[in-house]
């Protein structure tokens, strides 16, 4: 696939993810490639895949529609992520770390906690600590070298709350936040105190229940939906 039909992939997964597109929302590939400024081509190709992906879903004349994606498919969706991700860190566990990655990781530690020494958590804080688990995860999965397992992932990640990329943060609750994400930092330093002594077991098992915190972002987030304006919804571009 071309540069620009990644690209096109990559902007529908989103407006789906997002919402932007709606479940039940009709699609044809005229008015979306006028929307995305850029020819049928690349659209025709990105839907076929979105299709396959279970996010559209043919129409029996032209065009596709929206697939509304059902709670089950959400959870065992977190649920695949958090069994890769925990693969990921015993197969980096029993490689032993390199020095790049070693640094790379530890970096990530020593900017989270920064954020979380201060005692508070800002709200400009939740924009940073979201870039610095996206890293922190993404490190973990290259350095596994794993193109399966990657692959797979990467299959996974276009599900709600399945991705590395999704997080939900109560604006209205920064002190419970806090310590919500502090938690996840903690888990972040476990998990690299398990990769660096080499303890697979130990270092795949703590970050499957990190991963499954996304149970948690998903709940607050359907708990709230439509009721509240202090849910920020954080997805990192693609």
């Amino acid at each position: 696939m071309s540069n620009q039909g990644q690209q096109v992939l990559v902007s529908l997964r989103k407006m789906v993810a997002d919402g932007e597109l709606k479940p039940g929302e009709r699609l044809a590939e005229i008015p979306i490639s006028k929307r995305l400024g850029v020819s049928r081509t690349p659209v025709r190709l990105a839907f076929r895949i979105l299709e396959q992906e279970g996010l559209l879903q043919k129409l029996a004349g032209r065009g596709y529609v929206v697939r509304e994606i059902t709670e089950k498919e959400i959870r065992d969706g977190i649920d695949v992520r958090g069994t890769l991700e925990g693969l990921a860190a015993r197969l980096v566990a029993e490689k032993g770390l390199t020095r790049e990655v070693r640094k790379a990781l530890e970096e990530c530690l020593s900017a989270g906690d920064d954020i979380f020494e201060k005692g508070v958590l800002l709200e400009e804080d939740i924009d940073l600590f979201h870039n610095l688990n996206i890293r922190f995860h993404s490190i973990v999965l290259s350095a596994c070298d794993n193109a399966a397992l990657n692959s797979a992932i990467a299959r996974n990640d276009h599900l709600p709350f399945a991705s590395i990329n999704s997080l939900a943060v109560d604006i209205g609750n920064l002190k419970g936040e806090f310590k919500r994400l502090q938690m996840a930092h903690f888990q972040h330093h476990v998990i690299f105190d398990a990769m660096d002594a080499r303890h697979g077991t130990r270092a795949e098992s703590v970050m499957r229940e990190h991963a499954n915190a996304a149970f948690q972002y998903f709940d607050l987030f359907s708990k709230h939906k439509g009721k509240s304006n202090n849910i920020k919804m954080l997805r990192a571009a693609e």
